[in-house]
């Protein structure tokens, strides 16, 4: 028994075509839409690629503008097939390519459904790009002399500012390197060679944090310095009182935000890949409808169309035999060339009459 079997008349099968012309350019501005994601993604994580330890999280933006452009072409050559079958002269040059042209719409929508699972778990691998990129950044924070390097003080502390964060995981990620560079630092002052020997590596390590750190809705002024010791400034306990410093580390900043917007993209893509289901199975009725017409001469004779010519089991086991058949023919055809190498081989006998 067919699946999704319908009557159609010269009315409906017009309606269809007509649906379905429309449906298909809605689909070419959702697939500028798509287009548009991906682009302004790409360029959302590339503004933040020095603290990205990889270029993996660009696969996700750049799958998006891919299948844009497709969903562009597929659906234009598409809506144009709607719009000949109107005209049966017309239409008559299409159907040979009707069926490898579902075929590809079905791995087309397979993929956009792919990109938009992809789009909820990038999470992960954006995670661990995120940790390791900042965790590199923040080591290169002093080096404003290096070449290659100059820029990274500026682009951290814009982060900070922008996300309203502090350090990797936390503001106490700062105690941890040096971030001060050489060229500020007096080394014939004792407090400083005292710091510098009392750490393995020999790094100026403070209990400090870069101004971009500080919290200005805060009423007090920001304590940069000395953050833990709690004799340096009035009134002042830092394990009670709530600091004037952003909690939040940048990576969970980062995070949420990229973790935010692919999350909209992809709710957003999933409802373009019903859309392109629901116009792939309403053209297929209408490639049905128009080949199952039994006098051709007759355009307002009734017809019928279907997705599946039998139902869901019956194709799935058809699909499988096919396959099975496929195999056997493959095999068989070995088989064959490898009798005729041996026969190749054989040296044939001559007789000899005397």
């Amino acid at each position: 028994m067919a699946l999704l079997k319908v009557k159609f008349n010269q009315k409906k099968r017009v309606k269809l075509a007509q649906g379905l012309w429309l449906m298909n350019w809605l689909s070419v501005f959702a697939g500028i839409l798509v287009f548009s994601m991906g682009l302004f993604l790409k360029i959302e994580l590339r503004k933040r690629s020095e603290v990205m330890d990889n270029s993996e999280s660009h696969f996700v933006p750049n799958s998006l503008i891919l299948m844009g452009i497709l969903s562009c072409a597929f659906n234009g050559f598409a809506g144009k097939i709607c719009y000949d079958s109107l005209d049966p002269a017309k239409f008559a040059k299409w159907k040979p390519l009707l069926k490898p042209y579902l075929a590809l719409c079905c791995v087309f929508n397979t993929l956009i459904f792919f990109v938009a699972l992809m789009c909820f778990l990038m999470r992960g691998s954006l995670d661990s790009t995120l940790a390791q990129g900042l965790k590199n950044g923040m080591k290169f924070y002093r080096d404003t002399d290096t070449p290659g390097r100059c820029f990274m003080k500026k682009t951290i502390d814009m982060l900070q500012i922008e996300f309203k964060c502090c350090g990797n995981n936390g503001y106490k990620d700062w105690f941890e390197i040096q971030w001060i560079s050489n060229r500020y630092l007096d080394f014939s002052s004792k407090e400083v060679k005292d710091r510098i020997k009392s750490n393995v590596d020999g790094r100026y390590l403070v209990d400090g944090v870069p101004f971009s750190c500080c919290n200005p809705s805060s009423p007090r002024p920001c304590i940069q310095y000395q953050v833990t010791n709690n004799s340096a400034h009035y009134s002042y306990d830092y394990q009670t009182e709530e600091l004037n410093l952003w909690r939040r580390g940048c990576r969970e900043a980062l995070l949420n935000y990229y973790s935010n917007m692919m999350s909209s993209m992809g709710a957003v893509i999933l409802l373009v890949w019903l859309f392109e289901m629901s116009v792939m199975v309403g053209l297929r009725l209408l490639h049905t409808s128009l080949e199952s017409i039994a006098n051709p001469e007759d355009p307002e004779c009734e017809s019928e169309g279907w997705v599946l010519e039998n139902s869901l089991k019956d194709t799935f086991k058809s699909a499988l035999e096919n396959l099975k058949k496929l195999g056997k023919f493959n095999q068989v055809d070995a088989g064959g060339e490898g009798a005729e190498g041996e026969e190749g081989g054989k040296t044939p006998a001559i007789t000899t009459v005397s």
